[in-house]
């Protein structure tokens, strides 16, 4: 059985105790509720099954799940009783719109050549049988792939679910591969790369890996469980603003009037002329912002730096080459 205080003993002592006041027909007492649920019946005193029930009650109540509380009888004084009512529990009929079937039907190509293939394909099989069908040809023309050929992918998506630390060595720009130790907090595509974010134990700070630059096999290095991922992790503002933990540079741009919204409400605007604002953008690294600036086309130029202007040039080639071999 796994430990007592582990995210898998702790998610299955709580389905099991939904399951228990779902399923029962009257209020149950604390006694009884630790009569039948095992995790509670293996508690060692009293005063830890108190401590454990208590907890789990708030948390089922911060999950949505309505925890009634009914007097038991007469005979049981003031003592209250526990039930969840299956009217209270039971979600309403899952409806989509013809946009969101698309959508989905979208995410499931997406995922179909990429780790979470099965994951994905069990999600649409459950929607099937509630009678949800998605679209799988609204976006027929549109290639959906994730990519997630780094091998670090899968054993690091294993560590941020288990919330276990790992090693692995890594190797940023100009350096030699050193080992890192770090408490995984996240995994997010960014500019088509993937980044690890978490702490880093040796520097005792936040840090952002891209898995493409992690090399040999990623380890376990701890218990799972054995951390918390802070409740205010943003991993794309995390990614943005300290890549790496490397130094920021600033890409200044003209970004055309009601274009780039987005880059606005990260950089530093200043009003310009002619239709065009002037944006300083923070970056760390030209090859990945590059990926983002082209994607505004004709309505931004890169005035600074040569580095970021000739990465945004070669992206735009690039996207120029393959349509022209793919044809009309």
């Amino acid at each position: 059985m796994p430990p007592s205080n582990s995210p898998a003993a702790k998610t299955e002592r709580l389905m099991n105790l939904v399951m228990t006041l779902l399923y029962t027909r009257r209020p149950l007492s604390r006694a009884r509720i630790r009569e039948t649920v095992e995790q509670y019946r293996l508690a060692p005193t009293d005063e830890a099954f108190e401590r454990m029930f208590e907890r789990d009650k708030e948390e089922l109540r911060e999950l949505g799940i309505p925890l009634a509380t009914e007097e038991i009888s007469a005979g049981w004084e003031d003592e209250p009783g526990y039930r969840i009512h299956a009217r209270d529990y039971a979600l309403p009929q899952i409806r989509f719109d013809a946009d969101e079937l698309a959508v989905l039907g979208l995410a499931a190509r997406a995922w179909s050549h990429a780790t979470l293939a099965a994951p994905a394909a069990t999600a649409l099989r459950k929607l099937r049988a509630s009678g949800v069908e998605p679209d799988d040809e609204a976006f027929a023309f549109v290639e959906a792939r994730l990519g997630t050929s780094e091998p670090a992918f899968g054993p690091l998506f294993d560590a941020v679910l288990a919330q276990a630390p790992v090693r692995f060595g890594y190797a940023r720009p100009g350096e030699e591969a050193a080992t890192r130790h770090v408490q995984p907090w996240g995994l997010t595509s960014q500019s088509g790369h993937w980044y690890l974010t978490g702490l880093d134990t040796d520097r005792g700070e936040p840090r952002v890996f891209r898995l493409s630059r992690i090399s040999g096999k990623v380890t376990r290095a701890g218990k799972p469980g054995s951390y918390a991922v802070p409740a205010d992790h943003d991993p794309v503002a995390m990614i943005r603003g300290r890549r790496e933990g490397g130094r920021l540079d600033l890409v200044r741009l003209r970004v055309q009037s009601g274009s780039g919204n987005a880059l606005r409400h990260r950089g530093i605007e200043t009003a310009g002329d002619d239709g065009w604002d002037k944006v300083e953008l923070p970056y760390s690294d030209p090859g990945d912002i590059a990926h983002e600036l082209a994607s505004y086309g004709a309505s931004l130029i890169v005035e600074e730096p040569p580095a970021v202007r000739d990465a945004v040039i070669a992206v735009l080639r690039a996207g120029a080459d393959a349509h022209e071999e793919v044809g009309p």
